[in-house]
Parts: C-alpha cells; structure tokens; sequence
C-alpha cells in the first residue's frame, strides 16, 4: 500500500494522469475503494473499463447507491456503458429494491443494442427475479433467443425466493440441462419454504444423477431439511461426503451440521462439532449450540456457553434470546428468564419480538405465574399472535386455570377458527375442572362448525427414506410387520414394568 502511495504522488508531482488507471486497478484488487475513487475522481474523461472497474467494486461490497451514482456521472459525462457496464449495474441494482431505477436501466438497456449478449440479459432476468418481480423476471427471460443454464438458475431461483416451488419445479423440469445450482436451487427453496420432505426428497434424486455433484451450498441447504424431519442416517451420510471433499472449512456447513446432530437429539456429537469449529464460530454457531443446549433440558450448560460467548466477545442477537430463554423455561429459571428479557433492551439495545414475549408467557405459564403471563400479553406492544396465547393456554391445561384457559381459547377461536387443537384443549381443561357441560358445548360447536381433530401421524427414518404413520395406518405396504413387530416391542415394555413393579413391591416389603 505505501509504494503505490509512493507511484500516486509521483504521479501527482509530475502530471502522469494515464499512470493513475494502472494504480486504480491495483487499489482495487487490495481492495482499498475509497482510494481508488479518490483517484479516480482525479481523472477529467476517465473511460468505460474504469468506471466497470469501480462500479464492480462497489457493487460486490453491497453498495449499489455508489453505483447509481457512478452511472449516472457515467451518462453524464457522455461515456456511453458497454455489456459489461450492464451486467455489473444489473447485479448491483438488485440490491437498490428501486423498481423505478430498476425499469430506467432496463430502458437504457433495450436502446443500447447488447440484448443479444446472453449474459447481460441473464443479469437482467436475475435482478427483476431478485427484487422478487417474476412477471418482468419471465418476460426478459421469454424475449430471450439465447439462454444459457444460468439464465434458467436465476428465473428458478426468483420462483423458489417468492415461494411458487410449482413454478419453479416446471422451469426446472424444462431445461435442456442442468447443473449442481439447478438442483441447489430447487433444493433450497423447498427448504427455505418449510418443505423439507420434498427438500430431502430432491437431493436424494440429485444423488443418482450422472455428473453432478453437490456442492457446500447444496449441504448447507438440505441439512436444515434433515434437521426439521429427523433424518439422523441421511444427515450422518451427508457430513462424512461433506468431510470426503473438505466442505467443513465451510463455516455454513460446518454450522448446518451442528444444527442437525443438536435438532436430531445427538447433542453430545453436536458438541464435538461446535469445539471442533473452534475459532471460526461466529454468531449462528453459538446460537445453534445455545439453543440446543436448551432443548436437551442442558439449561446450566446453555447459560455457561453464552457467558463464554460474552468473554470471547461476540455480541448476542434477537435469536440467542430466544434459546436463552427457552433453557430457563425448561430449567424452571424464572427470574433467570425475566432478567435476561429486559437485559434485551437494557443492555443490548434489542428490541423484543412475538417470539421473546412467547418464551417470557411459556416460561410464566410453565412455572404456576398465570396472572402475570396474562397481564405480560395485555402490555405488549404488539399484537399477540395464535403462538403466545397458545402459550397461555397450554399453561392453562396444565394448572388447570378455567377462566384463563377461556380467555385464551376465545382469541385463538378468533385468529385461528379452523384449528381443533384450540377446542381440544379446552375441553381438556373443562374435563379436568369436572365441568363437563363446558365439554358438551364445545364438542356442539365443533359439530356445528364441521371442525373435526386431524389424525396424530409419526414421521420415522429408515434406510434413508422418510416414512409417514397415520393413526391406526393400514396403507403401508408393510403394515401387517410393523404391526407385528409394535405388538411384541409392546408386549416387552408391559413384562418390564410388570418385573418394575414387582421389585418395587418386594422392596417395599423388605423395608
């Protein structure tokens, strides 16, 4: 850095302006952009290669109004952009979300002659879907005569980001040929969607193909897929190809996989992996391991991670609060829980949302405090969603709190009128007061409202495949088995806890 400082004074003390482009270029591969604009700014007529040079720059770190700014003094200034201008100008815009500076550029586009470059045309196709306009996205991508895969990766991507995983599967079922982004795409979005079984489903079909390959964003996106349906064996199978080809100096893979051994109940190997990341652990690698922790009931482990956190001075977010709390409604902590709530805001400037209120009411609820959730969700400052009175009620069938329990129940009736679960619960509480005229009410407004209980199902992992089991499931082909087999697992527990029983009696006996 010092010697090119050197060569732009020289360059300055002897009027050497053609030297400065050559010095542009180099400050911007370090990068040091505010110098190289500093200098740039120096030169009266400077010419197309340099302002793609800078708006490139600015563009990869994210700041799209300097290159709004550059164009514009690029029009100015009569220096008519080429393909590459546009290309890089399209990227960049994506991240201005200005459909008006968006649809300007595109004009100026059209009038310029280079619609027929294929590969600015996909930058136009990628910005529009980007900024989540798919009719203008399929439009540029219709007006195309050339397309190439990653012109067809982009519209997919637009379809997956605005949730249409339809239209995006008809794209992908469409293409002339594919690459790992194709599949990548189409994985991720269902993932992103919460659609993990056809997530999974997809990658498992990406295995069988010829030639492809996944890459680090292929596992980082199915393995939140494994996670959610406790695909414990796919996801295993998973990190050791991911270790094969040294994807874990990945920090996403590394975290993808962490998040899956803790949400697949293996919090001990999810340990080994958070040491195992050591130094490069960033925010989400604690916040992974911190609401892990918490799940698993490891609540004074949870609480000892992120005062090491502090120390190791990573600054929590709005997520850690959530697993922090969590580890103290499952630790019975409840002064523990309130401090950290209101350190949220106190300390960390972080303002509470739906989701903190929901752990605070679930952690009141839990711990016997059912007046003081109620009047912690008559304050909020936003309006409770069906998650914090679901909260409220759920504490409410376990203390068996009638007048609670109704209050509760008649705002989820409100936001959630076609949920059973609501009225079950209820009833449940009903039941347990021994008020069962409230339960023969409830059951007529069910009927009434033709709101029937869904069936409970279990999602089990065998062999790598993802079974569904309906209550009292006669449709798998091999139900006769599996019933077989539950009869005598059945048959074991209940001579176990008979053998249980009788020692107990003995000892008791004996005593």
């Amino acid at each position: 850095m010092n010697q090119l400082k050197q060569i732009h004074a020289y360059t300055l003390r002897n009027g050497i302006i053609e030297q400065n482009k050559v010095l542009i270029v180099q400050l911007l591969q370090i990068p040091n952009i505010p110098y190289a604009r500093n200098v740039f700014d120096q030169i009266p007529h400077p010419n197309v290669f340099l302002y793609n040079k800078l708006i490139q720059a600015y563009s990869s770190q994210n700041q799209p109004h300097q290159c709004l700014s550059l164009y514009t003094q690029m029009r100015l200034k009569n220096c008519p952009p080429n393909q590459h201008s546009f290309i890089f100008l399209f990227t960049a815009f994506a991240s201005l979300h200005s459909l008006f500076h968006a649809q300007i550029l595109h004009t100026q586009f059209a009038k310029s002659g280079f619609q027929c470059d294929v590969f600015a045309s996909t930058a136009l196709v990628d910005m529009y879907a980007k900024l989540r306009r798919l009719t203008l996205a399929r439009k540029a991508f219709d007006e195309m005569r050339e397309r190439e895969i990653p012109t067809w990766n982009s519209l997919i991507a637009g379809y997956a980001k605005c949730g249409d995983m339809e239209g995006a599967l008809e794209l992908f079922g469409l293409m002339p040929s594919r690459n790992v982004i194709s599949w990548t795409a189409i994985i991720s979005g269902y993932t992103q969607n919460g659609r993990y079984k056809e997530a999974l489903s997809m990658f498992l079909k990406m295995e069988t193909e010829k030639g492809i390959r996944p890459n680090e964003v292929t596992i980082a996106s199915v393995m939140p897929a494994c996670s959610n349906l406790g695909a414990l064996e796919v996801g295993e199978r998973i990190e050791k190809y991911a270790r094969e080809y040294g994807f874990f100096n990945n920090i996403y893979v590394s975290n993808a996989v962490l998040e899956m051994y803790a949400r697949c109940g293996r919090i001990d190997v999810a340990k080994k992996m958070f040491n195992e990341i050591g130094k490069r652990r960033n925010l989400c690698t604690w916040n992974s391991m911190i609401t892990g922790l918490a799940v698993h009931g490891k609540c004074s482990e949870a609480l000892e991670l992120y005062e090491q956190m502090l120390r190791e001075g990573t600054a929590p977010d709005d997520v850690t609060f959530v697993g922090l709390i969590l580890a103290c409604t499952h630790g019975g902590m409840v002064r523990k829980g309130q401090e950290l709530f209101e350190s949220m805001e106190t300390k960390y400037k972080i303002t509470p949302k739906l989701e903190h209120y929901g752990c605070i009411v679930d952690l009141l609820g839990r711990a016997g405090e059912l007046q003081e959730a109620y009047e912690l969700i008559q304050t909020m400052p936003m309006r409770p969603d069906s998650v914090i009175w679901g909260a409220l009620l759920g504490a409410c069938s376990f203390h068996v709190n009638v007048e609670l329990g109704e209050i509760a129940a008649e705002s989820l009736f409100k936001l959630e009128p076609w949920n059973p679960g609501n009225y079950v619960i209820l009833s449940n509480i009903y039941a347990s007061a021994g008020r069962w005229d409230g339960v023969a009410k409830l059951r007529k407004v069910m009927k009434h409202g033709e709101i029937t209980k869904a069936a409970g199902y279990s999602l089990i992992e065998e062999g790598g495949d993802i079974h569904k089991f309906i209550v009292e499931d006669k449709t798998h082909p091999k139900c006769d088995e599996i019933y077989a087999l539950l009869n005598e697992i059945s048959s074991k527990m209940k001579l176990q806890r008979n053998v249980s029983d009788s020692e107990l009696e003995e000892l008791c006996t004996v005593e």
